[in-house]
């Protein structure tokens, strides 16, 4: 007679999915009225495991795995791979230029919008330029007198002496 102590090697791991095979004896157990700890230790199953299945069976009717939630990702591991290669080799390329480089190469057909998505998850993100005012002639006039003044300063004229160590380097 085996026990659950010498069978360790059969159990379970938590990755690993319990085979129909053995989802049948657990709701047969249920059925003929044993407990789960029994139905744990005949099958050598864990006690969460058959509890698990026993919901299952009474919410769906079925212990049959279901479909993952969720719609499947559209890049594969290869595809996101040749994307941050693209984006490591030439910064400023466009998410459209980018989109037909993958189209050409890989046959991914993916809109711009879901390569932005893919590079801001890769932690790629892109900036706008900062506005830079447009000087006028008239501007220039008027600010030139403070820039020559601003030309030649240092943190001795601006800061105590107190607070500047002087260092001569």
């Amino acid at each position: 007679m085996q026990t659950a102590s010498t069978n360790i090697g059969e159990r379970t791991g938590r990755s690993q999915e319990l085979s129909d095979s053995k989802r049948g004896p657990v709701i047969g157990g249920h059925l003929g009225n044993k407990s789960i700890r029994d139905i744990s230790w005949l099958l050598n199953i864990p006690r969460s495991t058959v509890s698990g299945i026993i919901t299952k069976w009474k919410q769906l009717g079925t212990t049959a795995t279901q479909p993952p939630s969720g719609r499947p990702r559209h890049m594969t591991g290869r595809g996101q791979r040749m994307l941050k290669c693209t984006v490591r080799r030439s910064h400023q390329l466009s998410a459209e230029s980018i989109a037909k480089d993958l189209q050409t190469w890989c046959g991914l057909q993916m809109s711009p919008t879901t390569v932005r998505r893919e590079l801001h998850g890769m932690g790629f993100h892109g900036r706008a330029a900062a506005s830079k005012p447009y000087i006028t002639k008239c501007n220039a006039k008027r600010l030139m007198p403070r820039c020559n003044a601003c030309r030649h300063w240092t943190l001795e004229l601006y800061l105590p002496d107190c607070i500047v160590p002087s260092v001569k380097f």
